[in-house]
């Protein structure tokens, strides 16, 4: 548990994509400085998609040649196909990020494609990427549970993590999508995954809808793996989740670590000051946990 966690932040992308209050180009610049600045070094920032399907992410170009001025940061913006990955590549990226389900059932309603047919989509992507330079990342969704096909076999998702990896993906991260999972359940998947592929390849994308995330993430971390993605404020969700809160929140993963002694290299007061501004832009307080007892602890201090 002393080893390096890296945190990988999800909240300008997978976050913002969830949210029904749009935000600007401008504002979504400025929300992956701070979190640049709050000392979180890899950030997605945006997904290269159509926008009629996903407004949230429209001019994602802008939003990556916006931040292009910032050193010492790695950028991620997620492509769906060879389409995207040429607007991406446009733009400047120098790290891409595809994505498939776990379930027959969640592919078909979220892409409209069979899981099969999702990756004959992006290997022109892949192939493209190694020719190019670029790395690209693998998202699994849906690992722990579907609500479409319901419960998910651990070596169905360690089969299509082979898939993605075989195919050049150099880390593959694993999506509780709606947040149905449990610590035990997390650590037999995470046990089928890793007995195919290096765990240190592997990372969790845990969403807290029934309030399990860090308690999964605990588990996944006594199983070796080291990388977590997490979103600023708990932003996002998932539309076919009803009652999501969105991912795990950075400020509650941060917390945790610090608490068990594993420096995250974070700073909590400008984290949660990011957090209150993009909750503002939206309209609504942060749902985690840890900004809202940090912002009553706050406010009770200043009023005594």
């Amino acid at each position: 548990m002393s080893d390096q966690i890296k945190i990988i932040e999800m909240g300008p992308r997978d976050g913002l994509q969830n949210e029904k209050t749009p935000v600007s180009v401008e504002a979504r610049i400025a929300f992956v400085e701070a979190l640049v600045a709050a000392g979180l070094n890899t950030v997605e920032v945006g997904a290269f998609v159509s926008p009629k399907a996903i407004p949230q992410m429209a001019s994602s170009d802008q939003v990556l040649r916006g931040v292009s001025h910032i050193k010492g940061a790695e950028f991620h913006v997620l492509v769906p196909n060879e389409k995207g990955y040429e607007a991406a590549r446009a733009a400047g990226a120098q790290v891409v990020s595809v994505f498939a389900a776990a379930s027959e059932g969640f592919s078909r309603a979220n892409i409209n494609c069979s899981v099969a047919e999702s990756i004959e989509r992006f290997k022109p992507v892949l192939a493209r990427a190694k020719a190019d330079g670029v790395k690209v990342r693998g998202y699994i969704s849906c690992v722990l549970g579907c609500p479409f096909d319901g419960e998910i076999k651990p070596k169905a998702v360690a089969d299509l993590a082979v898939t993605l990896w075989d195919l050049g993906c150099y880390e593959i991260s694993l999506g509780d999508t709606i947040g149905v999972g449990t610590p035990l359940k997390a650590k037999q998947m995470l046990r089928a995954v890793g007995s195919e592929l290096p765990v240190g390849n592997l990372a969790m994308h845990f969403h807290d809808t029934y309030g399990q995330a860090l308690a999964n993430l605990y588990a996944g971390m006594e199983e070796g793996v080291r990388v977590i993605d997490a979103a600023a404020g708990g932003l996002g969700g998932c539309p076919y989740a009803p009652g999501a809160t969105g991912n795990v929140a950075t400020e509650d993963v941060v917390y945790m670590l610090e608490g068990m002694g594993v420096k995250t290299g974070i700073d909590m007061d400008r984290l949660l000051a990011t957090t209150n501004e993009v909750a503002g832009l939206l309209g609504r307080p942060p749902v985690s946990r840890v900004a809202s007892a940090l912002n009553a602890k706050r406010k009770r201090l200043g009023n005594s």
